[in-house]
């Protein structure tokens, strides 16, 4: 990490209004380090950058001694925070692939993640169906529990889901953000974002105090994608912003991967679009980390990722997937599971249930209460429920 000196002329460059990472970088391309870039001629930038970007460049920022201070202030207040830059050896050498990698990247929790051997981003949508988020919680701890370090962006949904998945199995995640790192949007995950800071890591490229914008969450999405050697879609709808992720990570060469759903449902139409432009359709964990190419932990040995499937789907031995007996719970051979059966896996209604089943109204009704109870099925808006199954 820079000292207080570097840092100083890094923040400056960073918070000059209208030189962005693009021209940055051509400026540190020509002149070095920024404390060089400041000690140039107004003829020797223009040369670089344009004449609105020379001008702002000959004078401080507004805010910035402020900014400054502020940073000494929060990177003293704890020795997990650290502000890298391009020039620090920890930065990660998968961003310097993007044509706009951020100047600076503000992290707290375990730096270490930036150089984890494996990195997935799991996205999707903000608004899941109740199976979406479960999905997106139990393959993240299934994955994370095989030693693949989760990305994801701290949102409500599927991000949350997926960061939950991988704490509650003691792995490994990062919240890529998009505010200053002295704030906590959504502020219902103000708990997961102090549980990261614990036991994952919280990186920003934004400036302490920044707010949130709209504009900031599609810029974040390509660090998600960078960070990542592949990239998981959970539920999407057409317009998500997840699918910005996921063309960052085709753009520069990354797996893509999606999770189908029900054809009647508008959260799957987006990973229904991304498997018809080539996006590895996944079902399981082990699908995914066939497709990463990973070693996974077998019986605390390394085996590769094509080991056998048990009856369930599940990876066989692997203490970080749901085993036989967890899956037998779920489904226990009981009266119950021609309810299940019958609801099939998309959104359905009572009167539907009852048709297929032939069950009384008042045994029915019994039945899907004591099934939501155990966690198996999900309430939806409508009067519809959905069954969960936990992959």
């Amino acid at each position: 990490m820079a000292d207080a000196h570097e840092l100083d002329a890094w923040l400056r460059l960073s918070l000059t209004p209208g030189v962005g990472d693009v021209a940055s970088r051509h400026l540190l391309a020509a002149f070095g380090l920024p404390q060089q870039v400041f000690e140039q001629s107004e003829a020797a930038l223009r040369q670089v950058v344009s004449a609105a970007q020379t001008r702002a460049l000959l004078q401080p920022p507004e805010g910035w001694a402020q900014a400054c201070e502020a940073v000494q202030t929060w990177l003293a207040g704890g020795s997990n925070r650290q502000v890298l830059t391009l020039a620090d050896a920890g930065y990660p050498s998968e961003l310097l692939e993007m044509a706009d990698p951020p100047l600076m990247l503000y992290a707290l929790g375990d730096v270490a993640l930036l150089s984890h051997p494996t990195r997935l981003a799991v996205v999707g949508s903000r608004n899941p169906t109740a199976q979406g988020a479960q999905t997106a919680r139990d393959m993240c701890r299934s994955l994370a529990g095989s030693g693949v370090c989760i990305v994801s962006g701290l949102a409500l949904g599927i991000d949350g889901a997926a960061h939950e998945g991988a704490l509650d199995a003691g792995g490994s995640t990062i919240a890529v953000v998009g505010t200053g790192l002295d704030r906590v949007y959504p502020r219902r995950h103000l708990d997961l974002a102090h549980r990261l800071a614990q036991q994952g890591l919280l990186i920003s490229e934004f400036p302490l105090g920044t707010s949130p914008a709209q504009a900031n969450f599609p810029k974040r999405n390509r660090i998600i994608a960078g960070l990542s050697q592949g990239t998981l879609v959970v539920e999407a709808a057409l317009a998500s912003g997840s699918l910005i992720t996921a063309r960052c990570a085709a753009d520069m060469g990354r797996d893509v991967m999606a999770i189908p759903g029900s054809i009647h449902s508008t959260q799957a139409k987006g990973c229904h679009a991304l498997i018809r432009q080539g996006a590895k359709l996944v079902e399981t964990a082990q699908d995914v980390l066939e497709e990463l190419r990973v070693m996974v932990r077998c019986g605390g040995e390394a085996s590769p990722a094509t080991l056998p499937l048990s009856d369930e789907g599940s990876l066989q031995g692997d203490e970080g997937l749901s085993g036989d007996d967890e899956r037998s719970e779920v489904a226990p051979i009981s009266p119950i599971c021609p309810v299940l059966d019958a609801m099939g896996h998309a959104p359905i209604g009572l009167d539907a249930i009852q048709a297929r089943t032939g069950l009384p109204t008042p045994a029915l009704q019994a039945r899907l209460f004591d099934l939501e109870l155990d966690g198996h099925l999900a309430r939806m808006p409508g009067g519809l429920f959905q069954r969960i199954v936990r992959t």
